[in-house]
């Protein structure tokens, strides 16, 4: 059987976007730094810091965002341990700081980037829309000029500098055209699209990003790349990141579970995941849930049962048909068509498996798979019987506990 004709994807039926045509898109995780501006995360230790880097470095995530340093020491701290930890461990990842466009919070990531002896990306970052120059009282020639200072500085102490306009998705075009513009004469090699309070969407972003290449970066004759980071304030966070890769950004950014300021950010979990079932990101994802749980713990934030791929009813069922279903399939002996009969995303690709569950709304499927899988004999009709009716009962899903005492009560 051709595994190919069982699904056919709709997503392909009229192609206006050839994800085959990839090489591959660039990831930054900004869950160190735009993650832990949630009023509601803790800010972990650094041991747990170092052990999340490690995990971005074998999900293939690219870059890092590991703090902003002119905060203050203990983000100095953080930020040192965690670019030492890059040089010693020899990780893959390459490392990138915040920094306000003002000189004094450019100068620790210089200091860093000197005494841990790798290159970190300056991520200078301004307000660029009509209403936050309004709320600041900022002109254009007053923004322009401390952007010129911070940039011209980063350049010249040789660390690489991305040029973020906050609010980018309320910005005026020739406001954008300027900064953009200018920072690329100053040496800015990446231009960085915010859409810092999540305004934009899928539409929206798309033509935003291609007149930023389309009317600054094409123009300028510069080898320059775009990034788009992106907020989920109307829950549009992973479509508009996905029509922004579309429109032609290069990197894009994002946040485990989609920590970060206010909704949140985009969640680098659903974005890799995404990637890689469109063909565009190849790393080994069965260290996701790891990723997910170590945030969640660390950050001391739920872990929702019904959050995507991770959360715990993610491939889970108690539903007759749906288990039905997959008892057929593994009674065909084709593993690859039990992850896929009710799953758009096969449980394999993140190191898990599909769960069947006894409940309410259960079958006697769901009954005899419990049984087989759980070391019992699903051919014992009297037992099979006790428990469909113990579940037809209750109104909840029962618990392993509760199915081990009415096995041995038969």
């Amino acid at each position: 059987m051709d595994e190919r004709s069982l699904i056919y994807d709709w997503n392909d039926a009229v192609p206006y976007f050839d994800w085959g045509s990839l090489d591959s898109v660039q990831l930054d995780d900004e869950t160190l730094r735009d993650g832990l501006q949630n009023p509601s995360v803790v800010d972990p230790p650094i041991d747990e810091k170092v052990r999340l880097l490690h995990l971005m470095d074998q999900l293939g995530i690219h870059t890092a965002n590991i703090g902003l340093p002119g905060a203050g020491p203990r983000v100095v701290e953080a930020v040192t341990a965690l670019a030492q930890e890059i040089v010693d461990s020899k990780l893959s990842i390459d490392a990138n700081c915040a920094a306000r466009t003002v000189v004094a919070d450019v100068q620790p990531i210089v200091d860093i980037s000197q005494k841990v002896g790798i290159p970190i990306e300056a991520c200078t970052f301004i307000g660029s829309s009509p209403i936050r120059q309004y709320a600041e009282d900022w002109t254009l020639s007053k923004m322009l000029r401390v952007t010129e200072e911070a940039v011209t500085f980063a350049v010249r102490e040789g660390i690489p500098v991305m040029m973020v306009t906050e609010d980018t998705t309320r910005a005026q075009p020739d406001v954008l055209k300027e900064l953009y513009g200018k920072a690329i004469e100053w040496g800015a090699k990446r231009l960085c699209i915010a859409d810092t309070v999540g305004h934009a969407t899928p539409a929206g972003a798309k033509a935003l990003v291609r007149f930023v290449i389309e009317e600054i970066v094409e123009p300028s004759g510069e080898n320059v790349e775009v990034d788009w980071h992106g907020h989920r304030d109307r829950g549009f966070g992973l479509a508009n990141t996905l029509a922004a890769i579309e429109a032609g950004a290069t990197r894009v950014h994002g946040t485990a579970l989609g920590i970060g300021e206010r909704s949140g950010n985009t969640e680098m979990d659903l974005l890799l995941v995404n990637l890689a079932l469109l063909g565009v990101h190849q790393a080994d994802l069965t260290m996701l849930p790891e990723y997910c749980e170590l945030v969640a713990e660390a950050c001391q934030i739920p872990l929702v049962h019904s959050y995507p791929v991770v959360g715990a009813d993610a491939f889970r069922t108690g539903t007759g048909v749906h288990a039905a279903a997959i008892v057929k399939a593994h009674a065909k002996g084709d593993d690859w068509l039990a992850d896929r009969i009710y799953s758009s995303i096969p449980a394999s690709m993140v190191g898990r498996r599909q769960v069947i569950e006894i409940g309410p709304m259960s079958g006697l499927s769901n009954v005899k798979f419990w049984l087989r899988a759980n070391g019992y004999d699903p051919g014992d009709e009297e037992l099979c019987e006790r428990i469909f009716r113990a579940a037809k009962k209750t109104d909840r899903t029962l618990t392993e506990g509760e199915l081990d005492a009415l096995c041995k009560s038969v």
